[in-house]
């Protein structure tokens, strides 16, 4: 039996921040003791923060690793070595990795759109198996409904890749993210320096495959996420009829809802609204959809995600600290909540018997944490 125990921190709890200690015995927490007092033998955190390990849903992170650049793609070993590390050293200490499913051929000077997830899932497992990654990975599916090759690379996965989550997107120009085409413009033809000529073939072609396969492929999608067991998520819900259609395919998450009608169908229908940091971080939306600062003061935000910034994660839920003036609550968003919305019971909150995936860290200034150190199943990474 290993035996640790890591004294006089500042204990974030469910409903309470109080001083203790954590023990930990064979990657379990096997108690939590009151008082600041260093027992002998005993890790002094010298009055840091501990927390719960924090729960990653939705993060870009891994593709951004695998292609730095458009067009780069990177030894896909490195990048996923890389990708875990960083997590880690952020506090993330479980990641539903994001991949895209859905290739979109002959998409000009976009070639991020090529088949990828299928071989970089079988990289993932193999390091995985080899005791190689530091922290826990699952797979989060995006799913793009309106891809000619969506269901074949849906059905290259089964049970044993630990999809955990399929999220159905659609990013067809003038609805939902990009119900304002002006913003898709400033994006896609500041990215790929597109003349307004091509940037309007680019519009129609997606229209197209919206048409063409949108529907269809959304309820197959609906269907092979309930065969591998994977928690249903839908994606930038604008309407409460889009709320209402999530509702009835069985979504429990929404990812990163874009109006304040559409949050609040969410609530109305128990599913979980998810938000990203960096829109809490940089006081709102880069596409211009609705606030999360603002959810969260309705009671309307429920979970974070770092999206595509890691480190974007604890301090976001450091500014819903302060929003709600409620440090156990703000911390739930990144922990407890994201764990239960993934229907993952043995993580997500320091308690007896759950698994000891911790963070410690202290505070810098008022806006900015400092990560000290991250465990998973009590050993430091």
């Amino acid at each position: 039996m290993t035996r640790t125990i890591l004294a006089n921190a500042r204990l974030i709890l469910p409903e309470t921040v109080t001083p203790g200690a954590l023990v930990l015995e064979d990657g379990a927490i096997a108690a939590i003791q009151p008082g600041s007092a260093v027992p002998a033998g005993a890790l002094d955190m010298q009055g840091d923060y501990l927390a719960p390990g924090m729960v990653e849903l939705h993060t870009d992170n891994l593709e951004r690793h695998i292609r730095p650049r458009p067009g780069v793609d990177w030894p896909h070993a490195g990048a996923i070595l890389a990708h875990d590390a960083e997590l880690a050293g952020c506090g993330i200490t479980t990641v539903f990795d994001a991949m895209r499913v859905g290739s979109i051929p002959n998409e000009g000077p976009d070639q991020d759109y090529d088949k990828y997830a299928r071989e970089l899932a079988h990289e993932l497992a193999a390091l995985r198996a080899r005791g190689a990654l530091r922290i826990s990975h699952f797979l989060h599916l995006r799913a793009e409904i309106c891809s000619q090759t969506l269901l074949a690379e849906l059905d290259e996965f089964g049970p044993e890749d630990r999809v955990g989550i399929i999220s159905l997107m659609d990013h067809t120009p003038g609805q939902r993210q990009f119900r304002d085409i002006s913003k898709l413009a400033q994006y896609v033809q500041g990215k790929y320096k597109l003349s307004d000529a091509a940037f309007a073939e680019h519009v129609a072609r997606l229209q197209d495959l919206r048409a063409r396969f949108g529907d269809r492929h959304e309820a197959a999608a609906v269907e092979i996420a309930h065969r591998l067991g994977a928690v249903l998520a839908s994606h930038d819900d604008t309407t409460a009829a889009h709320v209402a259609l999530s509702a009835g395919h069985g979504v429990r998450l929404a990812e990163f809802p874009t109006t304040p009608e559409a949050a609040a169908a969410c609530h109305d229908h128990g599913i979980m609204v998810m938000m990203g940091a960096p829109n809490l971080i940089r006081g709102g939306s880069h596409s211009g959809n609705v606030s999360a600062a603002d959810l969260a003061r309705v009671g309307q935000l429920d979970i974070l995600s770092s999206d595509y910034v890691p480190a974007g994660l604890l301090a976001g839920a450091l500014i819903l600290a302060r929003i709600w003036d409620d440090l156990p609550r703000a911390m739930a968003s990144v922990t407890a909540n994201p764990a239960q919305a993934a229907g993952l019971a043995d993580r997500g909150r320091l308690a007896p018997g759950l698994r000891a995936d911790l963070i410690r860290f202290a505070m810098l200034d008022e806006d900015t944490p400092v990560m000290r150190e991250t465990w998973v199943r009590g050993r430091r990474v």
